[in-house]
C-alpha cells in the first residue's frame, strides 16, 4: 500500500534525505549535482512510499520572481523523480497534484524548468511554457537573459503574457533555473 507524505526539509531525517538523494541520483543518471541537491532543500517535499520504500519525490521551494513589474512569491518545483521500475503508473502525477496544492495555497504562481521527458507530464496538468523572456537577477551585473531556459520554463496557473514580457528569477548558485 502506497502513501503520499508531505514533509518540510527540516523534519526529514538523515536516512530519509539519503533515500531522496539516492532516488535523484539514480533517476538523473548521476547528473544531479551538489547544487541541484541544494536547490531542492528548504521547502516542502512530496514523497510516495510503499512499505517504507521511496518510489517518487518532488519538492516545492519558495523563490522570488519579478513579473509584471512586481516581485512575486513563487512555488518553484524541484527534483521530481520516479523510480525507474515504477514509472508510467501515475506516481509523477500524484506528486505533482500534491505540489500544485502547495503552490495554489501558498504562492502567487508556480514555475519550473522542464526536461524533455518531464514536459509532457507538466503540459498534461495545465502547466504552460512561459512565452516571454527568462532572466535572472545577477547580483553583480543586474538582469541576465537566460535564452537556454526559454521554451522550457513552465508556469502554473498560466499567466497572461506576450513574447516581450519577462520573468526575472532570483539568483542562485549552479543552474539558476
Amino acid at each position: 500500500m502506497t502513501e503520499l507524505l508531505l514533509t518540510h526539509t527540516s523534519v526529514l531525517t538523515a536516512p530519509e534525505l539519503a533515500d531522496v538523494r539516492a532516488l535523484l541520483d539514480a533517476a538523473f543518471d548521476g547528473d544531479f549535482g551538489v547544487e541541484d541537491w541544494d536547490h531542492c532543500l528548504g521547502g516542502l517535499h512530496a514523497r510516495i512510499l510503499d512499505g517504507g520504500r521511496l518510489l517518487a519525490h518532488g519538492a516545492v521551494v519558495q523563490r522570488r520572481v519579478r513579473h509584471a513589474g512586481r516581485w512575486r512569491r513563487v512555488g518553484y518545483v524541484e527534483a521530481l523523480a520516479v523510480r525507474a521500475d515504477v514509472r508510467r503508473r501515475g506516481l509523477g502525477g500524484q506528486i505533482m497534484g500534491a505540489l500544485e496544492q502547495i503552490v495554489e495555497r501558498g504562492h502567487d504562481f508556480g514555475a519550473l524548468s522542464a526536461s524533455d521527458e518531464g514536459a509532457l507530464l507538466y503540459a498534461s496538468r495545465g502547466w504552460q511554457v512561459w512565452p516571454g523572456l527568462v532572466l535572472a537577477a545577477d547580483p553583480s551585473m543586474g538582469p541576465l537573459r537566460l535564452p537556454d531556459e526559454e521554451g522550457s520554463t513552465y508556469v502554473w496557473p498560466p499567466l497572461a503574457a506576450s513574447a516581450g514580457d519577462e520573468l526575472v528569477f532570483d539568483w542562485r548558485d549552479g543552474d539558476v533555473l
